[in-house]
């Protein structure tokens, strides 16, 4: 009897994670020394296969450029290994001599990995190195659309392992993925953690699991050209950075906003950089396009070249054209120009100042980006940090590429391929993820300081009653002494009656 497709998937799913769970037991044992050769011997297999996965990956999925993709397999394997080398993630990793505190790192255990279709062998590479790094096993899933490709990055990764004396099945995945398989996976009695890239709503399942998790919000990201900026070199990377694998990074440029006093240069520098201006009826046309039900984006623009996406709308531009820009002043998920895009599209917006240019960046990334990334084009610190101050995103890319800068390719930030979005996109950190968000702390805590706990006193709960009995049975006498007459009454009698009420409540 042959078990359907989701059947054969959860089957897959379970004998990975049990295999997983058996390696990461033996693996726990292993020195730092013996860690870090493992995690050597992967980044460099994963960097020298660079290419031809970055070939399978274009080739799979219809997404991206090649030599794009080559650049991220390097950055998630080279870059990220530099980023983690160093990391202590076995025994002791710190050491506070002055308050006496031993700090011991310790794996979570399996590792949920869960891979997207734009970045499926860059992220494949990522989440295996430093879920390794840290002692973890990994079972992933891949996306449906790019299977193939990211299990030949995860074997790849997963031999190079074994080659330097990690345990079978310390990598694992499901070959048919199936979204039942996948929410199993997140929910498995075996799997500690989840490290979720990907749409809304399995980021929403990630979280709703049970489990702790890793999640990602998408990045509506707003590009500002302030009145300062070196205008011929910000379009150039803008440009740049937007046609950087057809746009398919998630921290890539979303929409331009640019100051009036620099506008007629800014337009005229874009269209130097291959960008074309749509008129009216073209803009309608591409709108379109980009999304057929409006509030919703339409997946088959995704990683696709400008030249591809104005033919979908029927609209003529050269085989060079790099870009598609339509000037707008409307925000909203029913306007497709103002969405997250993850294409070589553009509006623009025309601001007047800094001010204005606050307010339209917030309401921007109050349409899905907010915790994720801003690009800002500006000569003047003071104006860097007022936005710095006031976007509500994890990370403000300065006068750079803000699609590479931001995860780590042209920046100091942690080279990663899941960015945080923190609080304010609801994920729980705002952090470039690496290696130590896969690691628990221990503390051995000596004592440090004296304190004198006070001994109980005689005024316990059983003096204070008796205590306070005596005091009403005093004030009752006193009362009927001046009421009655003291040449009436014997205060000793009425306190022997007094006592004998009180005696009986």
């Amino acid at each position: 009897m042959e078990f359907d497709q989701d059947l054969q998937s959860i089957q897959e799913m379970r004998q990975a994670v049990q295999k997983a769970k058996e390696a990461q037991k033996k693996f726990e044992s292993f020195t730092q020394e013996q860690v870090d050769r493992i995690i050597k011997k992967i980044a460099d297999a994963a960097y020298d296969q660079s290419e031809r996965l970055a070939e399978m990956a274009v080739h799979e999925t219809g997404m991206g450029v090649f030599e794009h993709k080559t650049i991220k397999n390097q950055v998630g394997s080279r870059d990220v290994y530099e980023s983690i080398k160093d990391e202590k993630t076995v025994g002791v990793v710190n050491e506070d001599r002055t308050n006496k505190v031993t700090e011991f790192a310790y794996p979570f255990g399996v590792v949920a990995g869960i891979i997207p279709t734009t970045n499926p062998t860059s992220t494949a590479f990522f989440k295996t190195l430093i879920a390794l790094k840290s002692r973890n096993a990994i079972v992933v899933s891949p996306h449906p659309s790019a299977v193939r490709c990211t299990v030949e990055a995860l074997r790849v990764c997963h031999e190079a392992a074994k080659e330097a004396g990690a345990p079978e099945g310390i990598v694992g995945w499901i070959s048919k993925p199936s979204m039942p398989a996948t929410t199993e996976l997140m929910k498995h009695r075996d799997v500690q953690v989840i490290l979720a890239t990907g749409g809304g709503g399995l980021v929403r399942a990630a979280y709703s699991s049970g489990k702790p998790a890793y999640g990602v919000g998408p990045g509506n990201v707003p590009a500002y050209l302030e009145k300062t900026c070196n205008v011929q070199k910000s379009v150039q990377m803008i440009v740049d950075s937007k046609t950087f694998d057809n746009g398919t990074i998630c921290a890539t440029e979303q929409a331009l906003i640019v100051d009036q006093n620099i506008k007629e240069m800014t337009v005229r520098e874009l269209r130097n950089n291959g960008a074309y201006f749509l008129d009216a009826e073209e803009k309608r046309r591409v709108e379109d396009v980009i999304s057929p039900v409006r509030g919703k984006l339409n997946p088959k623009i995704v990683g696709r070249t400008a030249h591809h996406i104005a033919k979908m709308a029927g609209v003529e531009v050269s085989e060079g054209t790099r870009l598609l820009i339509a000037e707008e002043n409307q925000v909203g998920k029913k306007v497709p120009f103002s969405i997250e895009k993850l294409s070589p599209l553009f509006p623009l917006y025309t601001v007047k100042d800094s001010e204005e240019a606050e307010s339209l960046c917030i309401e921007l990334l109050g349409l899905g980006g907010r915790g994720h990334s801003m690009a800002l084009h500006t000569q003047d610190d003071q104006v860097a940090k007022q936005f710095g101050q006031a976007m509500p995103v994890s990370r403000i890319m300065v006068n750079t590429l803000s699609s590479i800068g931001a995860v780590g390719a042209t920046t100091g930030l942690t080279a990663s391929m899941t960015l945080g979005c923190g609080s304010y996109g609801g994920n729980i950190t705002s952090d470039n993820i690496t290696a130590r968000h896969l690691i628990n702390i221990k503390r051995l805590a000596y004592g440090i300081k004296e304190v004198q706990i006070p001994r109980a006193t005689s005024k316990n709960t059983e003096d204070n009653t008796t205590e306070r009995s005596e005091n009403d049975v005093e004030k009752v006498v006193s009362d009927v002494m001046k009421k009655v007459g003291s040449e009436q009454l014997d205060p000793s009698t009425v306190s022997e009656i007094v006592e004998r009420v009180l005696q009986k409540q």
